[in-house]
């Protein structure tokens, strides 16, 4: 095989052969295209057509884009973006969580600032947005991993965001192996690269002179060489990548044609128009209509308003929707007789409009009440929340989640590269890493304390029975649901604030009733200092430092 634009991260499991064996293709949740490569005569063959999946995924990206136009859809668009990103000055938009990783500090260390130059790489402090709504809109989001090939300890040097109606993912499966035992025909994935043209694939793709219809030219790129992520919404038959504005298509077209039906009808039915019944007598039938003609020349108005200039004019051009009507009458007990046709009486009622409306929201994901403008944001309880809200802030965590998945993409290949850490190891921690987004609604801080609240008032509801059938370790662990870690960092924060003289009531009691002795209620582990021993004043303002931290650290989580 030629050699491929970008680098490779080679790891042990590269080589062809030691690829696993299946009878299935890989999961297709990542939009790739399938091809087929058979051996023949001792060398590889394969046709590449993905002329079909790439023209179907660019236009449905062109149309999910013009979608995102359209004012209802972008107010749905601006409410998840600024729920999901959250951008404040004085905090990150997000950061990494490293708790459950087994590695060293140095190492964690490390990490966090490989991390945050990432995102200065990103520019995600004022980028982050933008970045967002592309992966939301699009349902994909594709950057070239630039690296300085003289000098690969640099890292990545730039992250160069590529179209996605530009680049597709091949994954080419060897086929022709048979299970030795039973014949079962088995496949297994020979390579992945990405193919990129610059003029695009499908609708957007440019033609070729003299190739006497449309040829896309490509060129094939590492797959280490792009940071790609997906909505992992996929279509029926798991060829293409979906975005989440697709089940939102059908009511939009459904509310755009209820809308220029009811236009056209306001229009053609508003205006009130004359009936003429002109008596023609006994005229032969031709001598009748040029009469009736004579009458209609005789009575139009034949003035205009011209609505751009302001100013009347003398024209013949008269809207179809405004003409009279002219009817001939035969002799009779009535002769000519002029009526009038009234206007349109129901054109103020729009209840199908607010339906589609309302489905049209439904479908974006958005509780209705934050879309509706007459609907006024109300501060309430938890429980007066309504279900929708929930489901919402669901909705936004599992968007958070798979958008993670670009940060580990980058963050791989930039601690290869520096040789921080190696592709088994980053394979080993890549589940227990977890990143922080910056929360900025008031229903987040609202659940928090609410649940708080309620954890106190069951405490005290409790106070009587600790001691009897409880212990204070069994209500930390089971009502305050904190970790032993927690509860240990708990007690050393409180001894050390006992220390400080931050509690001066008189009246506390220890946890056995009595009077709380100062002296020896920190031990070792509390303070560090051996029992009945004061902690030294360098150790107390650690333990108020770190005091202060964590009740910062837990604030900007609750917000």
């Amino acid at each position: 095989m030629a050699n491929l634009f970008g680098f490779e991260i080679k790891r042990k499991t590269d080589k062809t052969d030691e690829a696993p064996l299946s009878f299935a293709n890989p999961v297709n949740d990542d939009g790739a295209v399938n091809v087929e490569a058979t051996a023949t005569g001792g060398s590889y063959g394969y046709f590449l057509d993905i002329e079909g999946t790439s023209k179907n995924e660019s236009e449905l990206v062109t149309r999910y884009r013009g979608m995102s136009l359209q004012p209802e859809v972008q107010q749905a668009v601006d409410e998840i973006v600024n729920e999901a990103i959250s951008i404040d000055s004085h905090e990150r938009v997000v950061e990494i969580i490293l708790d459950d990783t087994q590695l060293g500090d140095k190492v964690k260390k490390t990490i966090v600032e490989e991390f945050d130059n990432i995102l200065r790489l990103f520019d995600f402090s004022n980028q982050g947005y933008d970045i967002f709504q592309r992966f939301f809109v699009d349902g994909r989001i594709n950057y070239h991993v630039i690296i300085d090939e003289t000098d690969l300890k640099k890292g990545v040097v730039e992250l160069r965001y590529l179209d996605p109606r530009k680049i597709r993912l091949i994954r080419e499966n060897e086929s022709g192996i048979r299970d030795k035992q039973t014949g079962l025909p088995l496949k297994r994935v020979r390579s992945e690269y990405y193919m990129y043209s610059d003029g695009g694939f499908g609708a957007t793709a440019a033609s070729t002179p003299g190739s006497g219809g449309q040829v896309t030219t490509g060129f094939r790129i590492a797959k280490d060489s792009i940071a790609r992520v997906t909505s992992g919404l996929m279509n029926e038959s798991q060829s293409l990548v979906l975005s989440h504005l697709h089940r939102a298509i059908k009511p939009l077209n459904q509310l755009r044609i209820l809308e220029d039906a009811t236009v056209i009808y306001t229009l053609t039915r508003a205006p009130e128009r004359r009936i003429f019944y002109v008596d023609v007598g006994n005229l032969p039938k031709a001598k009748a209509e040029q009469y009736l003609a004579d009458m209609m020349a005789r009575h139009k108005n034949k003035l205009q308003y011209d609505s751009a200039t302001g100013e009347m004019s003398d024209s013949r051009k008269f809207m179809t929707m405004t003409e009279d009507f002219w009817f001939p009458r035969r002799e009779g007990n009535r002769s000519t007789e002029v009526d009038s046709l009234p206007g349109g009486a129901s054109l103020g009622d729009n209840d199908n409009l607010a339906y589609f409306q309302r489905k049209l929201y439904k479908s974006l994901g958005v509780p209705v009440s934050r879309l509706e403008p007459e609907n006024s944001y109300s501060f309430g309880r938890v429980s007066e929340m309504t279900r929708d809200e929930m489901r919402f802030g669901k909705f936004i965590r599992r968007l958070r989640t798979r958008f993670s998945v670009l940060f580990d993409t980058v963050l791989e290949k930039q601690l290869v590269l520096k040789g921080v850490l190696t592709p088994d190891e980053w394979k080993d921690i890549k589940d227990d890493i977890r990143y922080d987004f910056m929360k900025d609604s008031y229903f987040e801080e609202l659940k928090e304390m609410e649940i708080l609240k309620e954890k106190i008032g069951t405490i005290r509801e409790m106070e009587e029975q600790v001691g009897k059938y409880f212990s204070r370790q069994w209500v930390q662990k089971n009502v305050l649901f904190m970790s032993e870690s927690e509860t240990k960092e708990m007690q050393a924060q409180i001894a050390a604030e006992r220390a400080a003289g931050l509690y001066r009531d008189p009246d506390e009691m220890d946890n056995d009733g009595g009077e709380v002795d100062v002296d020896n209620d920190i031990d070792a582990d509390d303070g560090g200092e051996e029992q009945g021993t004061p902690p030294s004043e360098e150790s107390l303002q650690i333990n108020n430092k770190n005091t202060f931290q964590q009740f910062k650290e837990k604030r900007r989580k609750v917000r």
